[in-house]
């Protein structure tokens, strides 16, 4: 990260596809230890530089109880706070947080003490429009996972789909310019370095021309 002076603003963790088992079972020493562990994250973190902690949370069925999922979210966000982490709830399809409405409720529950990840393919998977995210959570998404998408693919390199990336940008922008952006794509979405640093050039190119505009 010196050598290349590249910043990291979020890590997700290898242990995400675990985190209904351990984090909300009906177990309560089984989400202290994990709990526990986590905190091993979030002190590397600190070591990167990383604000953002990407939680998928958990998967379940659309009438599991939400009032167990805040409050083992809240003790895992207490945790991170101490070492000045901020754990976000990131929408995947394969979880209950890909759906709008989940992420109202849950955001309602908590009011402003809750934060989400962004990820506009999981938005498409789950059948949703990313735009919504937008409109239903606000200043509340700290972080983005972009990607282009149309009716061929739902991850593609920027700049071979449909998606309004500059409007979506522009829509985030206008709820803050500190929310940052990382692109993502899949393994067997790219070809090699230069698909990843062309979609990044258009990418920083089309934020750059966005903040000009906004500032002027």
């Amino acid at each position: 990260m010196r050598r290349f002076e590249v910043s990291c603003c979020a890590v997700h963790p290898f242990t995400c596809e675990i985190e209904p088992m351990m984090l909300f079972s009906d177990y309560p020493r089984r989400f202290c230890d994990m709990l526990d562990y986590y905190k091993k994250y979030f002190s590397f973190m600190n070591i990167v530089g990383a604000e953002v902690f990407v939680l998928h949370g958990h998967k379940g069925v659309p009438n599991s109880n939400k009032e167990v999922f805040c409050e083992r979210y809240m003790k895992l966000r207490e945790a991170g706070k101490e070492f000045g982490i901020n754990v976000a709830v990131e929408n995947v399809s394969r979880c209950l947080s890909g759906s709008v409405s989940y992420l109202k409720d849950i955001s309602k529950m908590l009011s402003d003490d809750i934060s989400f990840v962004l990820d506009t393919k999981q938005a498409v998977r789950s059948g949703e429009n990313p735009f919504d995210y937008i409109s239903a959570l606000g200043n509340k998404i700290s972080h983005v996972h972009i990607s282009d998408n149309s009716e061929i693919g739902d991850c593609l390199l920027i700049g071979k789909g449909r998606f309004n990336i500059r409007k979506f940008l522009s829509e985030l922008y206008k709820i803050s310019p500190d929310i940052s952006v990382v692109l993502e794509l899949y393994n067997g979405c790219f070809t090699g370095v230069s698909d990843l640093t062309n979609s990044f050039n258009i990418l920083d190119n089309m934020i750059k021309g966005i903040e000009a505009k906004e500032t002027k």
